[in-house]
């Protein structure tokens, strides 16, 4: 005789989810969380069906499958639950916004993070508030409008008091810090990225450790800070990630990272390797950073004489930047294909 299968209950559901989340198994992860918030549906639990679905949004998200998770998050900032709660609006807003930049919608992520930003301004809601701001900051910088981000920024590190939580401070100093490099502002950026790592502790949140030290030597790197402290920055992401592991994504930064860092430090030849590499997954990562791909590697393959190699790349840059929704980008790639003065025209 066949037993009869016990269908799995929403604690059971909902903590096999968070299980596959620790261990970094995102799609198993967001499948547990589709599972308990059907059950969770079922039972008319609405508050379980939200938060059970942005659990499985926010697993998404890291998966890399950005379209799927703005799906979910347009629906849970639509939900009944979220028009009679700003926090919930909010939450699944920033989620939205993420997920957008991540498929290089810059525009519509920014006026989707724009529109969390102020939700909420109780004390008690700061972590929210905190990360609207980071959110809205993220994608006016990727979308090149520095003079906006660096006024957002501002306003964030007016936020900034000692009462704040160790990490949520480490984040907003984080961000402040990549605008400051992005709007040339070297030493500012050095400065906050510098807080940040006061704040952030690798037997914490190794996790959180990783992901810092890969945008800080990202950061570095753009501004062409090649110096022993990138350098540290660029070793502790590898080390940290080889721990916690990471989706395609940031282990495609790490490699990019380590292809910037031997441009700057001469070895055009050994970055041009690992950036061929890199190009062939130029389309399972978000546009801009695949613009920022082809771009060096076209700095590159002009370091070394290759000069139509290095035209290719910049204009298949320049198209990235344009799909990303990043047009001054764009504009830096294709200024960089206009001869300067006395060069040979072909």
């Amino acid at each position: 005789m066949q037993e009869k299968k016990v269908a799995p209950s929403y604690a059971a559901a909902e903590l096999q989810a968070r299980e596959h989340r620790a261990s970094h198994d995102f799609a198993k992860a967001a499948d547990g969380a589709r599972s308990a918030a059907d059950i969770a549906r079922d039972d008319g639990d609405s508050t379980g069906w939200w938060n059970m679905t942005f659990l499985q949004a926010e697993n998404l998200l890291d998966a890399g499958d950005f379209a799927e998770c703005t799906a979910l998050a347009r629906s849970l900032s639509e939900a009944s639950l979220a028009a009679a709660s700003p926090q919930y609006r909010a939450r699944a807003l920033i989620l939205m916004a993420n997920s957008l930049r991540g498929e290089g919608l810059l525009e519509l992520a920014t006026s989707t993070a724009a529109s969390a930003v102020g939700l909420v301004d109780d004390d008690a809601d700061m972590e929210i508030d905190v990360h609207a701001r980071q959110a809205l900051i993220a994608t006016l910088g990727e979308s090149g409008k520095l003079e906006e981000a660096w006024e957002e920024c501002l306003s964030l590190s007016a936020r900034i008091s000692d009462e704040m939580d160790d990490q949520l401070a480490g984040k907003a100093y984080w961000v402040i810090g990549n605008v400051a490099f992005l709007c040339d502002k070297v030493d500012e950026g050095l400065r906050y990225h510098e807080l940040a790592a006061e704040t952030f502790s690798p037997t914490r949140n190794l996790d959180v450790w990783a992901k810092f030290n890969k945008a800080s030597a990202a950061m570095r790197l753009a501004a062409e800070v090649a110096d022993a402290a990138t350098l540290r920055c660029i070793e502790r992401a590898e080390l940290a990630t080889d721990v916690v592991g990471g989706n395609e994504e940031e282990i495609l930064l790490l490699r990019l990272n380590r292809a910037h860092w031997n441009y700057l430090a001469g070895d055009a030849g050994e970055a041009i390797k690992l950036l061929d590499e890199l190009t062939r997954s130029a389309d399972q990562v978000p546009p801009q950073m695949a613009g920022e791909i082809f771009l060096l590697l076209a700095r590159a393959q002009a370091d070394t004489g290759n000069k139509q190699a290095a035209k290719e790349g910049l204009v298949e840059a320049a198209n990235r930047f344009d799909q990303a929704g990043a047009p001054q980008r764009a504009l830096q790639a294709r200024e960089m294909l206009a001869p300067g003065p006395g060069s040979d025209q072909e």
